[in-house]
Formats: C-alpha cells, sequence, structure tokens
C-alpha cells in the first residue's frame, strides 16, 4: 500500500512540475502573441513612414523640376516676344516706306521727283529690316527638360523587405594580437551591399577552446564599426584568452553573431605578495606607500614583548647601507616579511621561464626608488641589489640625486634621465634583465646573468609610493632593441 502511495505522489508531482511548464509556456505564447501586434504595427508605422518619405522626396524633386520647365519657358518667350515685336516694327516701317514710292511714282510733277527719290533711297538704305536677324534667337525644342524614369521604376518595382545579414566570418590566420592590442578581421560569406554596420563583442576568460555559455566575465560590446576589421588598443591582459563575436547589421535589423573565437592572450600578470612586505609599506594590490606610521605602531608592539625595537627614520634610510652581515639569515624555503632597512615587498609569481615584461610608475618625489627581481631567499634585512640574489634600477633622492644600476653590491651610474615610468624587460632562459623607459622604450640598461633559481619582480621605496602595471605582453620595440643589440649590449660586464 505504501509503494503504491509513493508511487502514486511521484505521479502527482511529475503532473504538477508538467502543468507548471504548460502554464509558462502559455504564459510565453500569449507574450508571443502581444509582441507580434506590437512588433507587426511597428514595422507597418516604419513601413508608411519610408513610403511617405519617398513621396515627399518625389514631391520636391517634381516641384524643382515644373519650376526649371516654367524658368526655361519664361526665358525663351521674353526673347521671342522681343524679336517678333523688333520685327513687326520694322515691317511697318517698310510698308510705309514702300506706300510712300509708290506715291512717288505716280506723282506728275517732275520736278519735285529727284528730291522725293532722293530721300525714298535714303529711307531704304537706313530702313531696319535690312538690320534684322532673320533666324529665331531660341529654339522650341523643350526636349532637354524630359525625364525618363524607366530605370528609377525597375528599381522601386523591385523593392523588397531588407534582408537579415549573414553571420560574418572570423579571419584568425589575418587576426593579429600584439603589444596589449588585438586586431580581429573578419568577412562577409556572401556580398551584402545592404550592410550599414557591424557589432564587436568581446570577453577575458581562463578557458581555452570554443567560449562557454557560462562565464563570469560579460561581453563588452563596440557598435558602429564601419570596416571589416578593428583593432582593440590599450588592453590589460589579466586573463590567458578573449572570445570574440561579429554580427553584421543594416538600417533594418541585425543578422546572427559569427562563430564565437578564443584568441590566446599571453602576458605577464602578478600582484604584490604584501605578506612579504616591509611595515612600513602599505600594499593595496598593485600600488605601495610609504607609511611612516606601520613600523612604529610595530616598535611599540615589540618593546612591550622585549623592550627592542627601531624606527623608520632618516639615519635609517637606505643611504645609510646595509645592515651588519652577521643579521642576514641564509636563504630559506620559506618568505618573512622584510624588516630593518629594506624596505621591500616581492610579487607573487614565480618567473622561471620565458619572457616577462612589466612597468612600474614612481611618484617623483620619492626619496629611494628601486625595481628589478630577486631570488625568493633573498634575506628579510637585504637590500635589492646589495647581494647576488638581486638586480635593480635605483633611483636616490635622499642627499644627492642618483640613477644607479645594482648588483651585488656594485653600482653602475646611468647616463640618462631618470624617467617617471620604468618598464622591465626579463628573458629569463637568455639570462638578460632589461630596463626601459616605460614611455620612448629607450633602453637603460641591461643585466646579463645566470639565474640560477625563479625570481620574483622586487620593489623598494622609502618615503614614497609607486604603482605596478602588469598584465603587459612584452613590446615589439623591446623584442627588436633585445635582437638588435644581443650583440652590443649596454650591460656592465661588472654587475653580472
Amino acid at each position: 500500500m505504501e509503494d503504491q502511495r509513493e508511487a502514486l505522489r511521484k505521479i502527482i508531482t511529475t503532473l504538477a512540475v508538467k502543468n507548471e511548464e504548460i502554464q509558462s509556456f502559455i504564459y510565453s505564447l500569449k507574450q508571443m502573441l502581444l509582441n507580434v501586434e506590437a512588433n507587426s504595427t511597428k514595422v507597418q508605422e516604419d513601413l508608411e513612414a519610408e513610403f511617405q518619405s519617398l513621396f515627399s522626396l518625389l514631391e520636391e524633386l517634381k516641384e524643382g523640376m515644373l519650376m526649371k520647365i516654367k524658368q526655361d519657358r519664361a526665358s525663351r518667350t521674353y526673347e521671342l516676344q522681343n524679336q517678333l515685336a523688333a520685327c513687326t516694327r520694322a515691317l511697318e516701317s517698310s510698308e510705309e516706306l514702300l506706300e510712300t514710292a509708290n506715291q512717288t511714282l505716280q506723282a506728275t510733277d517732275s520736278e519735285d521727283f529727284p528730291q522725293a527719290a532722293k530721300q525714298i533711297k535714303d529711307g531704304v538704305t537706313m530702313a531696319p529690316a535690312f538690320r534684322l536677324s532673320l533666324k529665331a534667337k531660341v529654339s522650341d525644342n523643350m526636349s532637354h527638360l524630359m525625364v525618363d524614369f524607366a530605370q528609377e521604376r525597375r528599381m522601386l518595382q523591385a523593392l523588397k523587405f531588407l534582408p537579415v545579414p549573414g553571420a560574418p566570418v572570423i579571419d584568425l590566420a589575418e587576426s593579429l594580437v600584439a603589444d596589449n592590442c588585438v586586431t580581429l578581421v573578419w568577412r562577409m560569406p556572401d556580398e551584402d551591399s545592404k550592410i550599414d554596420h557591424y557589432v564587436l563583442e568581446y570577453r577575458r576568460t581562463n578557458f581555452e577552446g570554443p567560449p562557454r555559455l557560462k562565464e563570469e566575465q560579460p561581453w563588452m560590446v563596440i557598435e558602429g564599426i564601419r570596416q571589416t576589421e578593428f583593432t582593440l588598443t590599450g588592453l590589460k591582459f589579466d586573463m590567458k584568452y578573449m572570445n570574440f563575436r561579429v554580427k553584421a547589421c543594416n538600417k533594418a535589423v541585425a543578422g546572427e553573431f559569427s562563430e564565437s573565437v578564443t584568441l590566446e592572450t599571453p602576458a605577464f600578470m602578478f600582484r604584490l605578495d604584501a605578506s612579504t612586505s616591509h611595515q612600513n609599506l602599505r600594499v593595496d594590490d598593485l600600488s605601495v606607500e610609504w607609511d611612516a606610521m606601520g613600523g612604529k605602531v610595530q616598535d611599540m608592539k615589540t618593546r612591550e614583548k622585549d623592550g627592542k625595537g627601531r624606527t623608520a627614520s632618516p639615519a635609517n634610510s637606505p643611504a645609510r647601507g646595509v645592515p651588519s652581515p652577521k643579521r642576514m639569515p641564509s636563504g630559506r624555503g620559506g618568505r618573512d616579511r622584510f624588516t630593518a632597512e629594506s624596505y621591500t615587498v616581492l610579487g607573487d609569481t614565480l618567473i622561471d621561464g620565458g619572457e616577462h615584461y612589466w612597468e612600474v610608475r614612481y611618484e617623483p618625489d620619492s626619496k629611494a626608488f628601486g625595481v628589478g627581481v630577486a631570488y625568493r631567499s633573498l634575506g628579510r634585512f637585504e637590500q635589492l641589489g646589495k647581494t647576488a640574489a638581486s638586480w635593480c634600477l635605483h633611483v636616490n633622492n635622499w642627499l644627492q640625486v642618483s640613477f644607479t644600476a645594482k648588483h651585488a653590491n656594485k653600482a653602475k651610474v646611468l647616463d640618462a634621465p631618470v624617467p617617471d615610468c620604468l618598464g622591465v624587460h626579463c628573458d629569463f632562459h637568455q639570462g638578460l634583465l632589461s630596463f626601459y623607459n616605460a614611455r620612448t622604450k629607450q633602453l637603460l640598461h641591461t643585466f646579463k646573468a645566470k639565474f640560477t633559481q625563479p625570481l620574483l619582480p622586487a620593489f623598494t621605496v622609502w618615503c614614497g609610493s609607486f604603482q605596478v602595471t602588469t598584465g603587459l605582453q612584452v613590446p615589439s620595440s623591446v623584442r627588436c632593441l633585445q635582437k638588435r643589440g644581443s650583440a652590443t649590449s649596454s650591460s656592465n660586464t661588472s654587475l653580472t
């Protein structure tokens, strides 16, 4: 009995679910009926508006052409009437002269005849009839104002509803990913002269292969593209891939999207590891700001514990040099927070192969700033460039301004203006660490080394701040400079 009840409950549940599906479908059908009514009314109004616009245009053309005919008729009428009036006056003058001549011939007074004959002769010589042109000044032919609408009539007779554009085809062979830009190229499968513009959509993803239906990242939309290619510039490649799709639009309707494609966007992406940073550094994702109170608060806690501590002051600045070697612990598998005068923070992503590039902009009023790479084993008391475990470019505005390349406690003064934004290029396998003016791509210095351990991006700042930009590809200009300068590098062998 209980089994039958359970079976009946399942049947009832299934039926209830089916009823809900049917109700939902009925609602959907009713909504579609309303939409059909509303959409058909809309397209009917649009069609009437288009035809009314066409009628208005034809009326304007008609009025303009009729005005041209009227003007041409008035001009010709004026010329012909003037010519007709002149001929009429000449004819009247000639008839009067003929009548006078006939009367003179019939006169019997021979004494007055010579005088009268001379007057008639002079009158004939000066008669207007001999100065008239007996050719009409204008033609009565008006055929040049005729219009043949045969071609336009055929075009109007062939007028149909706009077809839905086909789906574009993205050309992967012509598309390009370089310099944090993506140039996407596509083509239409069939020629369509009615296309007005294209719409491009893209999104970032960490999944290789065909785009997934469910994706955390939203589609970004670019509208109004007139050509069959588009370049996205200034991108940050903080994910491994990007999905793209394109659709064509005419004046009335948009077609289906193209088959979505996935392009790889290789770039070096990392964050700053706040757990490694000095207590005086306030780390926020990729930004760091010197905080003098950070160390003091910790000192107070330390004093309460064991009566020891030290505060951050100019006397403890990087210009003072490294602490005693006795305080430098050996390399460890873990990573402690930097302390003492090593105002340092590391990146959170190891570099153990390939080429990588990132940029850092520091505030020009920073008292001291350094950027480079280091082994993870860099001691918690060690400063960048002061040991064999780190390489860096260092800017010092404390006491005197200096711009140097440092490694293994050796320094080379750089003869170049100090840029506010530095680019770092690390080629792990080639053993090259190069620094550039990030804006002009001027090469500032190159270290040549044999890296024996994975590297981490490393930064130091005292009384200042900086911001790191990651997700960047190696710029093409940097690659060219590296190839061109491989034989004549600007590196200082004493620092390698």
